[in-house]
């Protein structure tokens, strides 16, 4: 029996169901209106995102963690533009969940959700990838709700980087939930969403690996 299975027959055996009921619409109601008003103050400007009914606006990335992210979209972008297999977006993608809105590091969409996007589109589909670089104060996130409502809604494969340890965690989508694939600061790691896409993890954080990934890359496809 699945966690949902198991709080769904818990609540249906309470006295006090129709009140839980009463209270949840009440309050999923409510959050719907503050996440309407979030559309509607949001701005390209800003890195912000809807969680649990909050407004979350994010601080100023380090630098390690900028160049983590620009190595790792600059090798993805690439395989995936040259194999034409879709897009690649970096930050300030909103992509859109049933309850929450998360503009992750980046994230791929297969061909046919790129081909569904408009020059002027804000609100973006559930990717099939997506990658967090954690920082202090996106961890428990990144590894909570986000993981719980990635894994929730299909997206097939999630990376959480740590750029201080320079090390990539790959978690792949299986019937029963994300499974950890690899774990480490060295050796390959190859993508089953981005379907051929292998590089070196140092790549992922040193500067002229990632320039000679980069060639490799370009010269095999």
């Amino acid at each position: 029996m699945s966690t949902i299975e198991q709080m769904i027959e818990e609540l249906q055996h309470s006295p006090r169901l129709p009140e839980i009921v009463t209270v949840l619409q009440s309050n999923l109601e409510e959050e719907a209106q503050r996440r309407l008003e979030f559309y509607k103050q949001m701005t390209p400007e800003e890195k912000v995102e809807f969680i649990d009914g909050e407004v979350v606006l994010h601080s100023p990335a380090r630098n390690r963690h900028l160049d983590a992210t620009k190595y790792i979209a600059k090798l993805l972008d690439t395989f995936v533009e040259v194999n034409d297999l879709g897009t690649v977006k970096v930050e300030k993608c909103l992509v859109v969940f049933p309850r929450n809105d998360y503009e992750p590091d980046i994230v791929f969409f297969n061909r046919e959700k790129a081909n569904s996007l408009e020059p002027d589109t804000m609100r973006f589909p559930v990717p099939d990838f997506v990658v967090e670089v954690i920082s202090e104060s996106t961890e428990q996130r990144d590894r909570g709700v986000k993981f719980e409502d990635f894994e929730a809604n299909g997206v097939g494969e999630y990376w959480i980087v740590d750029s201080d340890e320079e090390q990539v965690e790959q978690y792949l989508l299986e019937e029963d939930g994300y499974k950890l694939a690899m774990k480490s600061s060295s050796g390959s790691i190859e993508s089953r969403v981005i379907e051929g896409f292998r590089a070196e993890v140092e790549a992922f954080f040193d500067r002229s690996k990632n320039l000679e990934a980069l060639r490799l890359l370009v010269s095999s496809s």
